[in-house]
């Protein structure tokens, strides 16, 4: 079964035509090596909770959007490397990556799938 990254971010709603041109650059190179889907997505119909929500879990302030995102992989294997291969990548460039949000308040991890329902095609 395939492996899974998931991301939430808050981004400041001034940056989000920086963030959509940052997010087509990097998750193209995560397709290029080995990513089998990215989806990258504005929120639309997020409530604030009473004791937990997505605004909360990354610190929103107002005026910031947020990110759902997540990458699909065939397996944790792809993954590793091609995140090893991105931040040599990185490194080498010399460039620090010019991210338009607070990296501190991106939450993030690795998720195995358990369960993967689909509608049939017609």
């Amino acid at each position: 079964m395939s492996y899974v990254d998931g991301y939430v971010i808050a981004v400041p709603a001034a940056n989000r035509e920086k963030y959509e041109a940052l997010a087509r650059s990097y998750d193209a190179k995560m397709i290029k090596q080995g990513a089998l889907r990215v989806v990258e997505a504005w929120n639309d119909d997020v409530p604030h909770g009473k004791r937990t929500d997505f605004f909360r879990a990354v610190e929103a302030t107002e005026g910031e959007l947020l990110i759902f995102s997540w990458a699909e992989w065939p397996d944790k294997a792809t993954r590793d490397k091609a995140q090893a291969v991105l931040m040599e990548e990185m490194t080498q460039s010399g460039e620090a990556m010019d991210v338009p949000f607070d990296g501190a308040r991106m939450i993030f991890g690795g998720f195995v799938p358990f369960l993967d329902l689909s509608r049939p095609a017609p």
